[in-house]
């Protein structure tokens, strides 16, 4: 019973420092949230706030720069069960050492700009994903300067647009309001383990 009230006591003081916090966040906007970094699960999170949209019965939309040829688990899920409400465009042709066209890397790229810029413009699309945009940045298939300034001058005030893939420019992270880095700490890759559905894709 005294270590029960102990414990009691801490946590209600907790939950009082918890409350006092949160009586100041009041506010509500779209964000613009970045998923970068060498490690796994940056394309992952975006999906699944995709799919909180979805169970939110908030109309959504993914742009994929660079898997748009896989037959990927979330594009067969989203595009089968809630294609009324989740919009999926696969703009991207593979990997760009598969690829190993520049200029047909390049093209693919700013189609998938185009067709983001009218999905992000659009007032009732309330998350846009961008999935691995970041590699056609680092590659220079797209501007930098422009996505940021597209975002800060169209995007509408309560829409939200995740940004995934490693290397993301140091002006998108200064410009977004949630950056989060997966960091890798081990892969089955470097121990001979291939990419397996449900997994990587």
């Amino acid at each position: 019973p005294e270590e029960q009230a102990r414990h009691a006591g801490k946590m209600a003081k907790i939950k009082a420092a918890r409350d006092r916090m949160m009586e100041g966040k009041t506010g509500e906007k779209g964000l613009v949230i970045v998923h970068t970094g060498p490690g796994k699960g940056k394309s992952s999170s975006g999906f699944g706030m995709i799919l909180r949209c979805v169970a939110h019965d908030m109309p959504c939309a993914v742009v994929q720069f660079i898997k748009g040829a896989w037959d990927t688990g979330e594009r067969r899920l989203l595009t089968s069960h809630f294609g009324g409400l989740c919009q999926f465009h696969a703009m991207g042709e593979g990997f760009t050492w598969e690829t190993q066209d520049k200029a047909r890397d390049i093209a693919a790229a700013q189609a998938g700009w185009e067709k983001a810029k009218q999905l992000i413009r659009d007032p009732d699309i309330r998350m846009v994903l961008l999935d691995e945009i970041n590699i056609a940045l680092r590659y220079g298939y797209l501007d930098a300067a422009e996505v940021v300034a597209f975002l800060a001058a169209e995007k509408p005030p309560m829409t939200h647009v995740v940004l995934t893939g490693r290397n993301a420019p140091e002006a998108l992270v200064e410009a977004a309001d949630l950056v989060t880095e997966m960091t890798l700490v081990k892969h089955p890759f470097r121990a001979g383990i291939k990419a397996q559905p449900g997994v990587e894709f």
